[in-house]
């Protein structure tokens, strides 16, 4: 590990690795450190907006995923011969829009422009990524631990890492962002996250998401014959099997399904910065701030995060690099908080998704918005209007 680098990435996750890509792209050269070693796991959704899917393909990182055909049938049909799966070790699972489920009440949203979203296992991601950065010429060191920064690099076990800029991509808790004295204000708010998995065939092309009281299921097909469920919630500690117990309907259908993992939990999940840069230390992704995953953009914000950042340090000036963040979560950061003010307050949310099931076209522009794949002004005026009557008399 002698030598300096141009940027030095602390945090081996999808942002981190992203980062690292983005950067080699861009010319520079660049080192990782992450204290854990592949693949990395972690408690998520599972599901890449179409958003997601282009910029990882942008990186080069190839997600194909299983045909349409062979998601449904198990077999691969003649006509879709040449689609593969291309996630080392996995599969990935499209998906066609988002379903609501509150009660009897089902809202069902299409991704526009016949985009489709990806389920993808964690760790086929991850590994998918790893594979990425190894063919850009990225110095990916393992089982390495950063003890601290210094202006010239980073503290490590076996000694300083010199780099000129250094990107702390070390998720939810970063240390680099306590350590650049960008740390937030404890959160207030308490929300977590659990998830596991289920040997079982997905019974959908879309991600489904259960509406239940102080909580929402999240369910993800990640392959042919496995399911993700991931489970938020507010208050205080809690484990899945209560925690499914408040979706009746989804708990009947998994009864007799066999588990396919461990439990995986995270939170709080509200982490916020004063700011995404000091000096020659840029963060990006969850160390640059979290505000929920209940809308599921956290990785295509982190891709966008880490193109942007890529784009400063090429330019050799990290001032429009925050600018650029602000811009890059300004829209899901509002969508992030409409939802969890319905979230907070249940009649509201029944309201909104008998609104949304009673305009399907307009839950899918919705969506549309949401995943980048649409800019807001289609929305339009009267999309608008539409929503507020549907709310004010559903």
């Amino acid at each position: 590990m002698a030598g300096a680098a141009d940027l030095l990435v602390v945090g081996g996750g999808p942002a981190g690795l992203a980062t690292a890509i983005q950067a080699r792209l861009a010319g520079l050269t660049v080192r990782l450190v992450e204290r854990s070693r592949p693949p990395i796991d972690k408690a998520c959704g599972e599901g890449l907006m179409p958003d997601a899917v282009e910029r990882l393909r942008a990186l080069g990182v190839e997600v194909a995923p299983v045909s349409a055909a062979e998601a449904r049938e198990g077999t691969r049909a003649p006509d879709e011969a040449r689609v593969e799966t291309r996630i080392p070790g996995g599969e990935a699972f499209p998906f066609r829009g988002i379903r609501y489920i509150d009660g009897a009440t089902v809202a069902e949203g299409l991704f526009p422009r016949a985009a489709v979203g990806l389920g993808i296992r964690r760790l086929w991601l991850h590994q998918a990524l790893v594979r990425r950065a190894e063919q850009a010429g990225v110095e990916l060191c393992w089982g390495v631990r950063v003890l601290g920064l210094e202006a010239a690099g980073a503290r490590t076990e076996a000694g300083l890492l010199p780099a000129r800029w250094i990107a702390g991509a070390d998720g939810l808790r970063s240390q680099v962002r306590r350590w650049i004295g960008l740390e937030g204000r404890p959160a207030a708010s308490r929300r977590f996250g659990v998830r596991r998995h289920y040997a079982v065939r997905p019974w959908s092309d879309f991600v489904e998401v259960y509406w239940g009281p102080g909580c929402e299921a999240y369910v993800t097909p990640v392959g042919r014959e496995l399911v993700g469920v991931a489970i938020l919630w507010s208050g205080g500690k809690s484990r899945f099997a209560a925690l499914l117990r408040c979706f009746p309907e989804l708990e009947r259908r998994l009864a007799a399904a066999p588990l396919a993992s461990r439990d995986r939990g995270a939170g709080p999940l509200l982490q916020t910065a004063r700011g995404v840069w000091r000096g020659n230390v840029a963060l990006v992704g969850d160390a640059s701030g979290y505000l929920d995953a209940i809308t599921g953009e956290g990785l295509a914000v982190a891709l966008h995060q880490s193109a942007a950042l890529a784009e400063a340090l090429r330019g050799g000036d990290l001032s429009g690099y925050a600018a650029a963040h602000r811009r890059i979560g300004r829209l899901p950061g509002n969508l992030t908080a409409l939802v969890l003010a319905l979230e907070r307050r249940p009649w509201l949310r029944r309201r909104a998704v008998r609104a949304l099931a009673a305009e399907p076209a307009l839950f899918s522009r919705l969506l549309g918005i949401h995943g980048r794949i649409l800019p807001p002004r289609r929305l339009g005026v009267d999309g608008a209007l539409r929503l507020a009557l549907r709310l004010v008399t559903a």
